[in-house]
């Protein structure tokens, strides 16, 4: 029998194939807390999962910015999802950028009236990496949660960056129920320095922040600050609008990290539409010197720092 034959090797060796085995199953997908390291600006020091649920009683709205890819980070939304559903029921919802305004009905129809998700997948046009994000939306389904689809549709943003805001507002009432209302403050500052530092004419550059970056014109000519201004304007009008319809309620909402660190775009987009609502800005990214972390190089980047082992597999590659 191969246990047979397994004790009757060295015990050194024993250890080792052990090891081996715990490692190579980790490795292959099972993400557990020793996998990242949280991190509380205010604090000064690491803190657990638990600190954050605990000061959103103050809060309204918890971001998670994301590196799209990280597996690791995936693990964590979910669990943060069912940490805040634990400490406050029916009062927790789901926003996400992975979900377009326009879809938000084949959304609903999935979670409440159960079509089939295939369908849902389809006409939802969930990202080709759904599988990341699927674990919270059962999570949503199963609990009655209601999930937001805040972003705008990439064909809003891709004609705003080549024709300017005056083409949306030429657009019917109805298409405008799709976006955030017009017209929409654009990045400035340091966000808007930001957005510049990306390279100028390549659609990649926007990886953190949506798979489906904006498409460049040919010519060049296309307005980057405009398209992304309008993702963030519009995701933060979502939440806004939520939130006024009803009160009392705790958003966790989840985006590329790009979307939120620092303070700028989402958060500064949402005071535009309602300076009272308080958020909590957790920014995630994985760095090679896990576990030893040098946390001073990422204390601008959020309320919390959440750093991730470099040593877990991506879900897929940039």
């Amino acid at each position: 029998m191969i246990i047979t034959s397994m004790f009757k090797k060295p015990l050194s060796k024993l250890f080792f194939y052990i090891a081996f085995m715990l490692g190579a199953f980790n490795a292959t997908g099972q993400v557990t807390e020793k996998n990242y390291k949280i991190y509380s600006v205010q604090q000064g020091k690491e803190v657990s999962m638990q600190t954050i649920i605990d000061e959103m009683e103050h809060y309204d709205v918890l971001f998670i910015g994301e590196e799209h890819n990280d597996s690791v980070t995936h693990y964590i939304e979910h669990k943060t999802l069912e940490m805040l559903f634990a400490a406050y029921n029916e009062q927790v919802v789901l926003s996400m950028e992975m979900f377009d305004r326009d879809v938000q009905g084949v959304m609903d129809e999935y979670l409440f009236d159960g079509i089939r998700e295939k369908n849902f997948i389809k006409d939802a046009r969930a990202w080709s990496n759904y599988r990341d994000y699927k674990p919270m939306v059962e999570f949503a389904k199963k609990n009655h949660l209601d999930v937001i689809c805040a972003n705008a549709p990439s064909r809003y943003t891709n004609l705003v960056g080549r024709l300017g805001q005056e083409a949306l507002m030429a657009l019917s009432d109805e298409s405008k129920r799709n976006f955030a209302p017009l017209p929409y403050d654009t990045a400035s500052g340091k966000y808007y320095d930001k957005l510049m530092g990306l390279t100028s004419h390549d659609a990649s550059a926007t990886k953190d922040t949506s798979k489906k970056a904006p498409v460049m014109s040919p010519m060049g000519n296309f307005n980057l600050i405009m398209a992304q201004s309008l993702w963030d304007a519009t995701m933060a009008y979502s939440i806004a609008e939520y939130l006024k319809r009803f009160k009392d309620v705790k958003i966790l909402q989840v985006n590329g990290r790009f979307h939120s660190d620092e303070g700028f775009a989402i958060v500064e987009q949402l005071k535009n539409f309602n300076p009272n609502i308080r958020s909590l800005i957790i920014s995630t990214s994985s760095d090679e010197s896990f576990p030893n972390i040098n946390w001073q190089e990422y204390k601008e980047q959020g309320d919390y720092i959440i750093i991730t082992d470099p040593a877990v597999p991506r879900t897929y590659k940039d």
